[in-house]
């Protein structure tokens, strides 16, 4: 490995792996990559907080500084939680978790695996009944706790990214010159699913007799 290479490895090991993009990278290796390259400042990730800006600044030998607000604010560790009553089965929280910690299938309610999520948040603003809300874990975890979930995240985005680009692949190979994009396959599914939580919602109320 080269001496490049193990400086991005290194910073890598020490972002929390949420891939929650609110650094402005598209993930936490993207961002250790910034960083390395003089690309990206040390304080870009509210979910490493403060402590990971310190860790980051003594790695590198560079003045600590705290994290930048126009990235967000450092918060207390928060999973998601699925209103299931409410959820219409559209699979497009699904899509988009990094980690793969949601479960569930087209027409069914999902629910979260708390131990895979990240608290990244991203499944929140696809979501089109608002049935996902971010609730605090409690405790802060200690550091090893920290570094044992981010490598646990890690492993996870590093599969489901593997999992994709297989996918994509398939997809291109049989539906190569054919077929929907992917933006008109995802407006369709959730017309569907909130013409399914109508129907369901009619069939609720009284007949009035």
């Amino acid at each position: 490995m080269s001496a490049a290479a193990e400086r991005v490895r290194r910073i890598d090991a020490l972002l929390p792996q949420t891939q929650c993009r609110l650094c402005g990278y598209p993930g936490c290796r993207p961002y250790a990559e910034a960083i390395a390259a003089g690309r990206a400042d040390i304080n870009q990730c509210p979910p490493g907080g403060d402590d990971g800006a310190r860790e980051i600044a003594a790695l590198l030998g560079v003045a600590y500084k705290p994290v930048d607000p126009r990235f967000g604010a450092a918060k207390p560790p928060v999973v998601a939680v699925i209103d299931e009553p409410v959820c219409i089965g559209c699979t497009l929280c699904i899509q988009a978790c990094p980690v793969d910690a949601i479960v569930g299938a087209a027409k069914l309610m999902h629910t979260v695996i708390a131990r895979d999520c990240t608290g990244c948040e991203l499944c929140l603003p696809p979501c089109p009944v608002d049935c996902i809300r971010m609730v605090a874990t409690g405790a802060p975890p200690t550091r090893n706790e920290r570094r044992l979930a981010a490598e646990r995240a890690r492993r996870r985005f590093e599969l489901r990214q593997a999992r994709s680009q297989r996918e994509r692949h398939a997809r291109r190979g049989t539906n190569r010159g054919a077929g929907a994009t992917p933006a008109e396959v995802k407006r369709q599914t959730v017309k569907r699913a909130i013409e399914r939580a109508r129907l369901r919602l009619a069939q609720r109320k009284p007949s009035g007799k």
